[in-house]
């Protein structure tokens, strides 16, 4: 296609999201329009910028061809700042700065195909992410914007007055001038934002296009994505209960006192329910943990209707469950809206399974509460980092560990993997077991536990890096606040940032399972 006419003849153009499919395309225009700065995303960038917002990610295609892009995250911006970097603002093009709750829609990047430039296809990436900045209501779009024919004046004049020059068409810039087109603002000058480009000597003009349309009052009263959560904590004693109703009698007690405190979320430990195996007449370990699933959905239906009568959420530990005459060990998530989740423990114990002959589940969720975004391992699954490393790839926030352990050093194996995983994955931990005795149960019989909250290690956070722990084997509630802003605050401005500098480049972690 060698001139406007050609182009024109034949172009069928559309406007939609970016796939993954759409990768080659992408490849190649940007490695033509920045042959200059390093060509092209690499295809794990692309793929992480589809996973995390596949909405703001648009293009135009012609006849099934991509020809333009236009790249964005929503940030909330007071949390960088208008002194960043291009990789900061992009979380090293990972976009792992995107927050569904943010306020400003960010322009990352917008490229054309040389060959159509002559059709304004800017215009209309730029026109459709003003409506969707419109239709997310996003007080306003920010951009940091390239100046490449600076080089032909930063011998003769400052960027400032560079910047003013293009203001009053007094200079052209194929950048600047088409974004003061298109209605935005320069706020000010950034410094260093992509160092490596030459042609605008590192520098970048910081635009902002305000929607006139914001309206703050769509903003939730009630029901917002929580900064400061509540966390409960039960650290329960094993004892010989006489029926079900006993022991749910015994954990109402514990779901009533963190709900008279407010807490957001009761973590109960692992078996929890296993006094109830003391009820079977049968001895061997086998009948006796078969036994215990039987009363598995009575206790799950009773935790969920007091996470409803409580206004609580519920991670009602875990508890066998058969299905197809297979025993698995898994954890339900009781929301105070009614609805159950399920976590299997995806790591059996060798006791678990040469004892009780129980399997792993196969799948790894990240669950979406109403106080943030939660991931759940079953007591042995902390020791395995690469279950944590998935879910923080999802930006897990808090992850709950309920245990149960016998020993001290099986305790230890747990708690200092927790601690691991906090400081590792930027994110809280909160691990619960199970104390006492069921001296008349079969590899039940004893118990050692201490319950605690762990969060990352810096500055903004306990010296030890322990929000609060209990005193070791006596019955007992923790409650804990934790801040979910401190979290963010540490991926970008922390001593190290595990998150952000992790070479993703050079390795990563896939879940090969369902």
């Amino acid at each position: 296609m060698s001139s406007e006419s050609d182009i024109s003849s034949d172009v069928v153009l559309a406007l939609r999201n970016l796939q993954k499919a759409d990768y080659p395309d992408v490849k190649r225009i940007m490695d033509i329009v920045y042959s200059k700065l390093g060509g092209a995303f690499s295809q794990k960038e692309f793929l992480a910028m589809l996973k995390v917002f596949p909405e703001g990610q648009i293009c135009i295609e012609d006849n099934g061809k991509v020809v333009a892009a236009a790249l964005s995250v929503v940030l909330d911006y007071k949390k960088f700042g208008d002194d960043h970097t291009y990789d900061e603002i992009t979380g090293d093009a990972y976009f792992t700065t995107h927050d569904p709750n943010g306020d400003v829609l960010y322009g990352v990047d917008v490229f054309v195909d040389p060959e159509y430039r002559d059709l304004r296809l800017g215009r209309r990436l730029y026109d459709a992410r003003k409506e969707l900045c419109h239709n997310l209501n996003l007080r306003a779009i920010i951009a940091g914007g390239r100046i490449p024919n600076y080089r032909h004046h930063k011998n003769d004049m400052s960027p400032q007055q560079y910047i003013e020059a293009v203001k009053r068409k007094e200079i052209y810039d194929p950048i600047l001038t088409f974004q003061l087109s298109n209605d935005f603002e320069v706020r000010r000058v950034l410094e260093s934002y992509l160092p490596e480009d030459g042609d605008s000597s590192g520098y970048a003009t910081l635009l902002q296009w305000f929607n006139i349309y914001f309206d703050p009052k769509k903003s939730k009263l009630f029901g917002n994505k929580k900064d400061t959560v509540r966390v409960g904590c039960v650290q329960w004693q094993m004892r010989e209960m006489g029926s079900v109703d006993e022991l749910l009698q015994q954990a109402e007690y514990f779901v009533d006192a963190l709900s008279d405190y407010r807490c957001d979320v009761a973590l109960f430990p692992e078996f929890f329910n296993a006094p109830l195996m003391g009820l079977s007449e049968d001895q061997s370990s086998i009948e006796a943990i078969r036994h215990l699933a039987t009363y598995t959905e009575r206790v799950v239906t009773e935790m969920s209707a007091l996470a409803l009568s409580y206004n609580i959420n519920i991670i009602a530990g875990s508890m066998p469950l058969l299905e197809d005459d297979i025993l698995y060990n898994v954890a339900y998530l009781c929301r105070r809206d009614g609805t159950i989740d399920t976590q299997y423990k995806i790591h059996p114990t060798p006791h678990e399974k040469k004892d009780w002959l129980m399997r792993g589940g196969d799948k790894l969720t990240l669950f979406d509460t109403d106080f943030g975004r939660i991931g759940i391992l079953i007591c042995y699954d902390v020791e395995f980092p690469e279950l944590a490393r998935i879910l923080s790839e999802k930006e897990m926030q808090i992850l709950f560990v309920p245990f149960w352990t016998d020993t001290k050093n099986g305790y230890l194996r747990v708690r200092r993997c927790a601690q691991a995983r906090a400081i590792e994955n930027e994110c809280y931990v909160a691990i619960a077991g199970s104390i006492g005795n069921l001296p008349k149960v079969d590899n039940v019989d004893i118990q050692y536990g201490q319950t605690a909250v762990f969060s990352p290690s810096d500055f903004a956070f306990p010296h030890d890096a322990i929000m609060a722990e209990t005193t070791p084997n006596t019955e007992m509630t923790l409650i804990v606040d934790v801040d979910l802003e401190k979290l963010q605050k540490l991926q970008n401005e922390g001593s190290v940032r595990n998150f952000l500098d992790r070479r993703r480049d050079l390795y990563h972690i896939e879940w090969t399972g369902e």
